[in-house]
């Protein structure tokens, strides 16, 4: 990774940032907790993926729709989480593979 990548992934991640920001109030909150459950649990690629642009886009158009968040995920922030990271090869599988042994692709 040389420097004009470090450089571009700040960029793109200020932008994100400024995104996340110009939600209403209710929807910020709600999409750190969504964050910071989904950087504790979440997919590996969580960083290089789209999930959490995703996220913002189906907020910005709940917004527009003139929803409230929870209107649009329901009372359970890591329900709905969970359900996007259902097919997804998380933390929590890699680490459950090294205890036992196994790798993704190993039989059972």
């Amino acid at each position: 990774m040389g420097i004009q990548d470090i450089i571009e992934g700040k960029k793109q991640w200020r932008a994100h940032v400024a995104r996340v920001k110009a939600l209403p109030p209710d929807y910020q909150i709600v999409y750190k907790e969504m964050q910071k459950y989904l950087f504790k649990v979440g997919p590996i690629g969580l960083a290089d993926g789209g999930l959490l642009p995703g996220i913002i886009d189906f907020f910005e158009e709940g917004v527009a729709a003139g929803k409230g968040v929870l209107e649009l995920i329901g009372n359970d922030v890591a329900a709905f989480c969970d359900d996007l990271i259902k097919d997804s090869h998380t933390y929590a599988d890699a680490y459950q593979e090294s205890t036992s042994g196994k790798s993704s692709t190993d039989e059972e």
